[in-house]
């Protein structure tokens, strides 16, 4: 993995964590515990500060950023970020799944137990309400999060986030 400092800034890593050996994480970056960044993620706070609860895991090619001086990127806890995903400047609660390939930027904000489907664009400025399902280009509410997706989506990614990384934290 590449974990460069820059600015006065370096990278701070919670307990329990998985960096895949080609993820970057750069400055001002800091990850709570259980982690995980996978393979060819890159979390670059270079511009503003980027800053991750426990349990987030941050798959495959996705892209985590800001916007110099402007707007700095806070995740929550038990966040999934999907695959090839951009979270750009933006603020996202807990318990939140965001979908592959989605993008969500500059000062949106992404309530508690929400779901933005893969794919979907959400402009500047959006607010996702808790419990709101967003899909779409741009993104719009679809719908909302019931128990079952609550359980059986957010909840289950999170957590299988937690057990995959541990498949190859015991390869060490």
């Amino acid at each position: 993995m590449l974990v460069k400092s820059v600015r006065g800034y370096t990278p701070k890593v919670g307990k329990d964590c998985f960096l895949a050996e080609n993820a970057t994480l750069i400055g001002d970056v800091v990850l709570g515990d259980q982690c995980s960044v996978w393979y060819q993620a890159v979390v670059r706070g270079d511009v503003h500060s980027i800053r991750c609860g426990d349990r987030v895991n941050i798959q495959d090619g996705a892209v985590i950023h800001a916007t110099f001086e402007r707007a700095a990127t806070t995740i929550g806890n038990d966040v999934s970020i999907g695959h090839n995903a951009i979270v750009h400047g933006c603020t996202i609660h807990d318990q939140v799944l965001v979908g592959m390939g989605s993008i969500i930027m500059d000062n949106c904000v992404v309530e508690s137990g929400s779901i933005i489907a893969a794919g979907a664009v959400l402009p500047q400025n959006t607010h996702v309400p808790a419990g709101s399902i967003f899909a779409g280009v741009p993104a719009k509410k679809i719908g909302e999060v019931s128990k079952d997706l609550q359980k059986g989506e957010i909840e289950r990614i999170a957590q299988n986030y937690i057990q995959y990384a541990s498949w190859f934290k015991d390869q060490a």
